[in-house]
């Protein structure tokens, strides 16, 4: 086991960033979550400002990893986590807060109690009224911080129908890349129209998946969410079949 205490706070930035670069990074997240958690969370939130994205991204995989895993021993340490990641977004806080919503997402989706507590404010920073986020750029984590966490906890984005579509519209072909996405992760019918424009519009949008940066264009994103709806209407012709027989 990796000893923190004989690593000073710059060489243990330094060791974390080499393990975020690992290729095996899956065996990176099993070293991180030995060392004490209030040792690696700062040194990881610097990482959500790294330029290099990957570095970013597996940051943020990793914060979700280690806090996740704190709240299984110490629910109140991993509360106090949360809010420092809402308190980033908040206007007071003086900062951008850069991967916070995105790490939100990614610690709820791997621990229901805090999405139960926290699922919410994170919805809330998508919806015009609510704690509505007007920068794109902070749209974007938004939107991946509710995909991550739609992926486990669907019930959480209740209404979801109403605030989640307009997105599709954005002049920013990453919000409407990943709105997309959690359209068809959500099965939003009321995005159907908008999923179909979708389909003629060749951009490519860079996304985060299963530890890597790969890139995809948008019209095969819609295609996908289409897809899914799809699915829902065979399902549903396949009921009304059966109650007619």
């Amino acid at each position: 086991m990796m000893r923190s205490d004989k690593i000073g706070g710059r060489e243990l930035k330094r060791t974390i960033r080499d393990m975020l670069k690992q290729d095996d990074f899956k065996a990176a997240l099993m070293m991180l979550c030995q060392l004490p958690a209030r040792e690696v969370i700062n040194p990881l939130f610097s990482f959500f400002y790294s330029m290099d994205e990957l570095t970013k991204w597996r940051a943020v995989t990793a914060v979700g990893t280690v806090v996740s895993d704190l709240a299984r021993k110490d629910l109140e340490s991993a509360r106090v986590v949360m809010r420092r990641l809402i308190w980033n977004l908040n206007d007071e806080s003086g900062g951008i807060g850069w991967g916070s919503p995105e790490a939100m997402g990614e610690i709820m989706a791997r621990h229901k109690k805090l999405a139960e507590e926290y699922a919410r404010i994170l919805v809330s920073y998508a919806q015009k009224d609510g704690n509505y986020i007007e920068n794109e750029l902070l749209q974007r984590g938004v939107l991946w911080g509710l995909g991550r966490l739609a992926r486990s906890y669907p019930g959480f984005l209740k209404e979801s129908d109403t605030f989640i579509p307009p997105y599709l519209d954005s002049s920013d072909c990453t919000v409407r890349g990943l709105a997309a996405k959690l359209c068809g992760i959500l099965r939003l019918d009321a995005a159907r129209a908008s999923l179909q424009k979708l389909k003629n519009d060749k951009t490519s949008i860079p996304l985060f998946c299963e530890g890597m940066m790969r890139t995809y264009p948008i019209n095969r994103i819609a295609s996908d969410a289409l897809s899914r709806l799809r699915m829902i209407d065979g399902t549903v012709e396949t009921a009304i079949r059966r109650v007619e027989k």
